[in-house]
């Protein structure tokens, strides 16, 4: 078993990080952590400015940090220090990275992960105008994903440098179908090598 602590999985919308982290947990052993579920959930909690949750993703905006960790800062960190997590959709910005990394430390979860699913502009933007026109989402108008991509490219992308110095960063090609990214996910996080040393071993 890999000696990970917790790994973030990151990537622009329509990237597949949810799938990716569910298959990457099972593989694992590890609990999930969906930002954008857990939210959903909570639509109705009011935000430190006031406005609920629900409110804010209907309009297709992410939440600054101060409403983000307001709400879910302390789930997290209710989060038993004993179970690994893989999380998805958090963190986005520098200020939730800093965040989530000193309250993971403070927990002694010091060896951290972080995995960048990379895909191209023009096909998340194609894969989400796909998922609204099949789902009927009401967050996902082509203003709003328009809008979370720049969001991404503007916020999330500069954040990748203070990941990089706090936990192993590793980025994979998005492209491909669910098991070509799943397979370049585990070949960069060492899972195939891991499970071959511990076959290997002596009885």
């Amino acid at each position: 078993m890999l000696g990970y602590d917790a790994i973030f999985m990151l990537g622009p919308q329509g990237s597949g990080k949810g799938t990716q982290e569910r298959i990457l947990a099972a593989k694992l052993g590890f609990q999930t952590w969906d930002t954008g579920m857990v939210l959903r959930e909570h639509r109705d909690t009011k935000t430190v400015t006031g406005e609920t949750v629900g409110e804010l993703i209907d309009r297709g905006q992410l939440l600054t940090d101060a409403q983000l960790l307001g709400v879910v800062g302390p789930i997290i960190a209710a989060i038993p220090a004993h179970r690994r997590v893989i999380f998805d959709g958090i963190p986005r910005r520098p200020g939730q990275a800093r965040f989530l990394l000193d309250l993971l430390r403070s927990e002694g979860r010091t060896r951290l992960a972080t995995v960048v699913i990379d895909v191209p502009y023009e096909e998340s933007l194609r894969r989400l105008l796909l998922r609204s026109a099949e789902e009927g989402r009401a967050d996902d108008t082509r203003e709003a994903i328009e809008y979370r991509l720049r969001q991404y490219r503007s916020e999330t992308v500069p954040m990748f440098p203070m990941l990089e110095a706090g936990s192993e960063l590793f980025t994979v090609d998005g492209l491909g179908t669910v098991e070509e990214v799943a397979a370049r996910i585990a070949g960069a996080l060492g899972i195939e090598e891991a499970a071959q040393a511990s076959l290997a071993a002596p009885a």
